[in-house]
Formats: C-alpha cells, sequence, structure tokens
C-alpha cells in the first residue's frame, strides 16, 4: 500500500470508486483546501485503486468552541477506509501516521484530551436532498 498527497489527476478515480455527496467533504473540497494550502488531502492506493482517505485540515476543527479552546491547532478529518471488507486491516492506523508525519515537520504533533462538541455535516442524497447530521465528538489537539 503506497498513501499519497492527493493529485488533480485522482479526483475522478476518487469519485468513481468512493463517490463522495458530502457538501463540505467532497473530494474536490478537500482537494481544493490542500491546493490553497489549507489542508492535506491523503489517499491510500492498494494495487492501484484508492482505499480510503484522510485530511489533515491545517486550519482546525472548524467547530468554533474546539476553535476557541484550541485555536491553530490540525485536525485529521474524514477518515474512511473503503470497500468496508479492508477495514480492521492497519488501512486506518497508517492514515493516521501519514497525517502525523506533516504534523511532525511543521512541530505541530502531539495529544491530549480535547473539547467535547457536536460535529455537525451533511450531505447529498442520491436524489439530490440534503441530508444533515449532528455526532457528539471530541477533539484531541495537536500542540
Amino acid at each position: 500500500m503506497e498513501i499519497m498527497a492527493c493529485r488533480f489527476r485522482d479526483l475522478f478515480t476518487l469519485e468513481e470508486v468512493m463517490p463522495s455527496n458530502s457538501v463540505d467533504g467532497s473530494h474536490p473540497a478537500r482537494f481544493a483546501r490542500q491546493r490553497g494550502g489549507r489542508g492535506t488531502y491523503l489517499i491510500p492506493w492498494l494495487d492501484g485503486r484508492p482505499v480510503g482517505h484522510a485530511e489533515v485540515r491545517w486550519t482546525g476543527c472548524e467547530a468554533p468552541e474546539v476553535q476557541a479552546a484550541h485555536p491553530g491547532c490540525p485536525e485529521i478529518n474524514g477518515l474512511f477506509v473503503w470497500p468496508e471488507e479492508l477495514r480492521s486491516q492497519g488501512i486506518g492506523t497508517a492514515l493516521i501516521r501519514a497525517a502525523e508525519e506533516p504534523a511532525l515537520t511543521r512541530a505541530r504533533l502531539g495529544y491530549r484530551p480535547g473539547v467535547r462538541y457536536v460535529d455537525r455535516w451533511s450531505y447529498r442524497d442520491p436524489a439530490g436532498g440534503l441530508q444533515e447530521h449532528a455526532d457528539r465528538a471530541g477533539s484531541s489537539p495537536e500542540g
């Protein structure tokens, strides 16, 4: 398995293999943040196919309570392994380690208990309707 930062040419394949209807977390949105220097969008490749993704958001978690408590702390966001049969085989762990590498070079690596918050996200369902979700979450700020 090889983990690489997303390239423009990867977007079509990503959408074909792992369709993303997320409003803020679509493949193009994550890639745009990477191009703008606000994130690093990591893709693991196995036998020439993408098998997941994770984004390091250098601007940190968007939840206001986390931003207030830990300004400037990066966030690992959108950790995902696909297809499901590949889960629990170390791909997610490898993605986290790959996300830690650039954090370490920026002197932003370290974990400690953080802030509990409600993570709100939305996506477009196959019919085009907006689906909104809210999950309890906790930050583990790097710093």
